[in-house]
């Protein structure tokens, strides 16, 4: 009977991490949802008063079904907000549209960081999908060419989730900046929304991880699936 050792030593604390960090952003988020800006300035005011402050005008706002769905659409140039965050005048509603704001901002740039992840975005579908199967069926079909390609391929998915990490890291150092020098927020209002946005970064951090303890994962199995070969 096989036991996936590293599954145990790699991927379960990488998976206990990732559950760790959704529920850390999720109490974060309800705890500054309760907490309404002096101003009242909604999620949808907000990235209204960013895009405006940035000069750019050609980015629409929609309300997106969901909780924590809010993205921004490159290639729409469409900024989506979730209900919690569209309409609510929440801390916690302005820091995320301020957030998906930011990369708004960095589309009309063209970030490096930003432009890179949306290159990497079909080699990263492919490969999280494929990548894993791939190597599982060379693996045990004993094809070796087969399984580097997908080892290759989930790299290629691995690559994504970390070059994500300076994009969404730099879109709330940018939101912060704006939303500080605008006024928009007093300080203790800005320390509420930089909480929520750390917490929100942790996901991205724990993805990483995640995704690379698996890709660690599948190359340590091969590797010990072809010395086993050898030694036959």
């Amino acid at each position: 009977m096989y036991f996936d050792y590293y599954y145990v030593i790699l991927v379960l604390p990488a998976v206990l991490l990732s559950l760790w960090a959704q529920i850390k952003v999720s109490l974060t988020f309800n705890r500054y949802s309760k907490i309404q800006s002096q101003r009242g300035m909604s999620g949808e005011q907000a990235a209204e008063t960013l895009l405006r402050l940035n000069h750019i005008g050609n980015v629409s706002i929609e309300g997106v079904g969901g909780k924590l769905t809010d993205h921004y659409d490159p290639s729409s140039k469409v900024l989506r907000l979730s209900e919690p965050v569209y309409r609510r005048t929440s801390i916690a509603a302005i820091g995320v549209a301020a957030h998906e704001t930011g990369h708004a901002i960095q589309d009309a740039q063209k970030y490096g960081p930003l432009v890179l992840r949306s290159a990497l975005v079909p080699a990263a579908n492919i490969g999280s999908q494929a990548g894993p199967i791939l190597v599982i069926i060379g693996i045990f079909a004993s094809i070796s060419l087969l399984t580097k390609v997908g080892i290759i391929l989930f790299a290629a998915a691995v690559l994504f989730y970390f070059v994500t990490l300076p994009v969404e890291i730099d879109a709330s150092r940018r939101a912060l900046a704006i939303l500080r020098s605008s006024g928009a927020l007093n300080q203790d209002e800005l320390k509420g929304v930089r909480k929520v946005l750390t917490a929100a970064a942790l996901t991205y951090v724990a993805s990483a991880i995640l995704a690379l303890a698996n890709l660690v994962r599948l190359v340590l199995i091969a590797r010990g699936r072809q010395r086993r070969r050898s030694s036959w």
